[in-house]
C-alpha cells in the first residue's frame, strides 16, 4: 500500500531570499508558493522546515553555531560522552566514522568536535537540505568552521552507498535508525512530528546493519532507545546504556592509537 507524502512548498521569508528559495525549489523538485501542509522556508537564519496551520509547532533548522548543539559542544563532557566511548574515542584514537543515518547531524557534530573525520549519509532530501544549509553556515563561523570542515555530507540511500563504497572503508559506522519511541524531550518531539510524515520508521534497519558490518573495518555502533530490542541480525558484542539511549557495539577489530610521525 503506497503512502501519500504531505504537500510541501518552498517560500522566501523576505523578498531578498527569493532567488535562494527558487534554487532549492528547483533542486528538490518542489513548487515555489501555493497551497501546502508544510513549507521549506529560506530566511535570515538559514533554511528551515515548518508545518503550516494554527496548532503547528515552530520550524526546525540545523544550527551548529548556537543553541543546544553549541551548549553540548562546550559543556557536554567531551570525550567522556557515551557516544564518544561507543565509537572508540580514546587517547590517541580518533576513528574515521561514517554516520549512515545522519538526520540533523547532531551526533556527527559531537564526534567531529572531538577530532573525528565524518562522512554523513542522509536519504531524505528535505533533511539533507537542512543539514547541507547548516553545514554551510557553520563553515562561515570562526568558532565551528574547523569542526564543520571534518564533516562531509552525501545525500542518498545509505545501504546502496555502503554496498558500492569507493576508497578506504570507514573504521566505524554509526547507525541511529528512526524508531517509534524516542527521546521525549520537547525538541525531539517537535522534530519527530515534523519529519515522521516524510521519513516514517526505518523498516530496513536490519539491511542497514548488514551493509555496515560488511563495510566497517573496526566496529559498527547502533544507537537505540534504552529499552528497544536489538536490530534483527547478529547480536552486539556489548552495549553502553544511558538514561534514555543505548549504544549496541559490534566490534570487528581493535582500534589502535595513531603513531606520531
Amino acid at each position: 500500500m503506497s503512502v501519500s507524502l504531505p504537500t510541501i512548498r518552498v517560500e522566501p521569508l523576505e523578498p531578498r531570499f527569493a532567488e535562494a528559495a527558487q534554487r532549492w525549489a528547483e533542486r528538490l523538485g518542489l513548487t515555489l508558493g501555493g497551497e501546502a501542509e508544510y513549507a521549506l522556508q529560506q530566511g535570515e537564519q538559514g533554511l528551515q522546515l515548518a508545518e503550516l496551520g494554527p496548532k503547528a509547532p515552530g520550524p526546525v533548522r540545523v544550527d551548529f553555531v548556537e543553541g543546544a548543539v553549541a551548549h553540548r559542544r562546550l559543556f557536554g563532557g567531551g570525550s567522556g560522552q557515551m557516544i564518544a566511548k561507543a565509537v572508540g574515542v580514546q587517547s590517541g584514537v580518533r576513528p574515521r566514522v561514517l554516520d549512515a543515518t545522519a538526520g540533523l547531524g547532531r551526533d556527527a557534530f559531537v564526534l567531529a568536535s572531538l577530532g573525528c573525520e565524518l562522512q554523513l549519509i542522509e536519504r531524505q532530501p528535505l533533511i539533507a537540505a537542512l543539514l547541507e544549509d547548516g553545514l554551510q553556515r557553520a563553515l562561515g563561523d570562526p568558532d565551528v568552521a574547523s569542526i564543520a570542515a571534518r564533516m562531509q555530507l552525501h545525500q542518498g540511500n545509505a545501504i546502496e552507498r555502503m554496498q558500492n563504497w569507493q576508497g578506504e572503508p570507514p573504521q566505524v559506522i554509526y547507525l541511529d535508525p528512526m524508531f517509534p519511541h524516542r527521546d521525549k524531550s520537547a525538541l525531539v518531539k517537535k522534530e519527530m512530528r515534523l519529519f515522521r510524515p516524510f521519513v516514517g520508521d526505518d523498516l530496513d534497519a536490519p539491511a542497514l546493519l548488514t551493509a555496515a558490518l560488511a563495510l566497517a573495518s573496526h566496529r559498527v555502533v547502533v544507537k537505540r532507545p534504552r529499552k528497544a530490542p536489538i536490530i534483527d541480525g547478529p547480536k552486539p558484542g556489548y552495549s553502553l546504556e544511558g538514561k534514555s539511549s543505548r549504544y549496541d557495539i559490534y566490534p570487528l577489530k581493535t582500534l589502535q592509537p595513531q603513531r606520531s610521525e
